[in-house]
């Protein structure tokens, strides 16, 4: 078993942080405007979504959805990575497939 440093968990809470700030900074003007994605990955939002996922935060995880609660789902995406490689652009098409930040559970999710 991997043991983390605090510099490996101090560089984790960073990176959630400037992710939630990012989500939130854009998430009332686009969330779920799908229309508004100009290069469109998938016709449906929610692959669109997991593609460009899958782009910036590559994983060998088999899924991406990781749970799933009443009417939500969670996804499986390494935030430091996806923190490093995303844009403004592409946090607000995520915002437009209908990606959010979940801050109580610290991970993306998704409406379904």
């Amino acid at each position: 078993m991997n043991k983390m440093s605090i510099e490996d968990l101090d560089r984790i809470d960073k990176a959630r942080e400037e992710l939630e700030e990012k989500f939130t900074n854009f998430s009332d003007e686009e969330f779920c405007e799908f229309d508004r994605v100009e290069n469109k990955l998938h016709r449906r939002p929610d692959i669109c979504a997991f593609l460009l996922l899958s782009n910036l935060a590559p994983s060998d995880n088999r899924d991406i959805v990781t749970a799933a609660e009443h009417d939500i789902i969670y996804l499986d995406v390494n935030l430091e990575e996806l923190a490093i490689n995303a844009t403004e652009d592409n946090i607000k098409d995520l915002l437009r497939c209908g990606v959010r930040y979940d801050s109580e559970s610290g991970c993306l999710s998704m409406f379904v």
